[in-house]
């Protein structure tokens, strides 16, 4: 099973869409989108059996990430059986997952909880409405962008991806990404999505302009009936309160039928943590790494 690892491929999209409608945790790792704009970066590849997808990356360590499927129909002692012995590393791992496991597997398991890959989740509604004074310095954000820019928002259609293109590469100068891997990386990752975007289905996205200038977009998806996933939000630093427009005006247009959205993970970044808080998360989907250890 272990041994037929292949390259990600669009061809194989609904296969492996069919297996995560299966799946009873889907965080924001295992969308195909995601998969498919980091999978260069990460090398991954995949392979299918009978129950599962199995997922691996090849970068910058080798390690699986979690097996996608109906977790809760799942021979585990038999699947983890199959596994060669230089298989066992796991990452990203739902909360959901590892205590299955923990429960079930028959196996020894040395994992540790890993907060640097937990996804913020919040509520659709408190985002657009910003009441309150837990969201007294983002509102008040927001209110300056809309009162001092003449400002449209519209949805990320074909004909606007040079726009976005244009901002991506200079918000890169603006912030050096060439100096820093994660920025580098995720420029990558970006590049990826909106040069497939016409391939990629199912995105929901945005974007804001002024004076015929895009200063930000948002890139996301659903990741189930009650929550949207935001995998990419990128805006003109020159532009005061554009993130919080950016983030605010998604969310109304273009994803206020959702209860909950997903922002992903902060990657153990100390400023990305702060401004994933400053947004008061309602919860968080908590990930394990670490070994099995096999019988």
């Amino acid at each position: 099973m272990q041994s037929n690892f292949q390259p990600l491929t669009l061809e194989s999209r609904e296969d492996y869409n069919r297996y995560l409608s299966t799946c009873p945790d889907i965080t924001s790792d295992y969308s195909f989108v995601n998969l498919w704009a980091w999978r260069n970066i990460y090398k991954l590849e995949w392979t299918f059996d009978q129950d599962l997808v199995w997922i691996r990356q090849n970068s910058p360590s080798r390690s699986l990430w979690a097996p996608i499927g109906n977790w809760d129909s799942i021979d585990w002692q038999t699947k983890f059986g199959n596994l060669e012995q230089n298989e066992q590393e796991f990452i990203r791992i739902p909360e959901r997952l590892y205590n299955i496991w923990n429960h079930t597997s028959g196996n020894h398991t040395d994992f540790f909880t890993d907060p640097d890959h937990w996804d913020y989740i919040y509520s659709v509604q408190e985002l657009i409405d910003l009441k309150g004074n837990r969201f007294h310095k983002k509102k008040n954000l927001l209110k300056q962008f809309m009162r001092k820019y003449d400002y449209i928002y519209y949805p990320l259609t074909l004909d606007k991806i040079e726009k976005a293109l244009t901002l991506q590469t200079e918000w890169c100068m603006w912030r050096d990404c060439e100096d820093s891997t994660t920025l580098e990386s995720e420029n990558q990752a970006i590049l990826e999505t909106l040069e497939d975007y016409s391939k990629l289905e199912g995105l929901i996205s945005g974007a804001l302009e002024v004076e015929g200038r895009m200063v930000a977009f948002a890139i996301g998806e659903a990741l189930d009936a009650d929550t949207v996933v935001v995998h990419f939000e990128k805006g003109c630093p020159t532009y005061k309160g554009v993130y919080q427009a950016i983030n605010q005006q998604f969310l109304e247009n273009s994803a206020s039928g959702f209860t909950y959205v997903n922002r992903e993970q902060d990657l153990g970044d100390p400023g990305l943590r702060k401004a994933k808080e400053s947004y008061n998360p309602v919860s968080y989907q908590k990930k394990y790494s670490g070994r099995m250890i096999l019988k």
